[in-house]
């Protein structure tokens, strides 16, 4: 589990593929911080487990299902990632809980600077914009950001200076590919009220529905 606070970014500088999957070979820093083999590290939102780590690299296996869901296809050697280390009962949390199991991905859309803040547009399908509410949490590349518009076919998000001095996303062009995760909120509510596995919703997912039921 993580809160997608970002605590650096690290440097892909290895991929071994094989038929479907891969191996992942990152430079770090900060994350390798006691981390040990076996331990959760998020990778652009991603939660991929250490398979081998050295002083300043970690390799980490990526399956087939893995690549399918997420952008990391299009990832090359040099590419920049932002990393986490999965939460302990210590860590503050300043974001959301962010599972690190990707819905999908989006691509981006517009940059649009306001004053010191900078407006991220991003296009999606509506399998998982349906997830999204205005005000609610998002992580788009693992990073933990408030929704602040979202309609039929994208979302916004406001991305303050601190937050983009510390990830990767406004290093984007228009027309990337960025990983997404819903918060699980969303899912359960579904569940709980009978959606999952008909073909619509009798009633759309807003945050007055959640309100209604007495979600938030």
């Amino acid at each position: 589990m993580f809160t997608g606070i970002i605590e650096e970014t690290g440097i892909i500088r290895q991929i071994a593929k094989g038929e479907k999957s891969s191996v992942l070979t990152i430079e770090a820093k900060k994350v390798l911080e006691g981390t040990q083999i076996g331990d959760s590290i998020a990778v652009n939102g991603i939660c991929l487990t250490v398979i081998s780590l050295d002083s300043d690299t970690f390799c980490a296996d990526v399956m087939a299902e893995t690549m399918r869901r997420t952008n990391l296809e299009s990832q090359v050697i040099g590419s920049k990632v932002n990393l986490e280390r999965a939460l302990t009962p210590l860590t503050r949390m300043g974001g959301h809980i962010v599972s690190g199991h990707i819905d999908g991905t989006g691509k981006i859309r517009s940059f649009v600077r306001e004053d010191n803040a900078v407006w991220v547009t991003v296009e999606a399908e509506k399998s998982i914009l349906k997830y999204i509410v205005e005000k609610g949490s998002i992580a788009i590349d693992g990073i933990s950001l408030t929704v602040a518009y979202v309609d039929e076919r994208c979302f916004k998000v406001s991305v303050i200076p601190h937050t983009g001095s510390q990830t990767t996303l406004l290093n984007k062009n228009v027309g990337e590919s960025v990983n997404l995760e819903c918060d699980v909120i969303a899912k359960y509510v579904e569940k709980l009220l009978g959606f999952h596995g008909k073909s619509s919703c009798e009633e759309e997912i807003t945050e007055e529905m959640l309100i209604k039921y007495g979600f938030m």
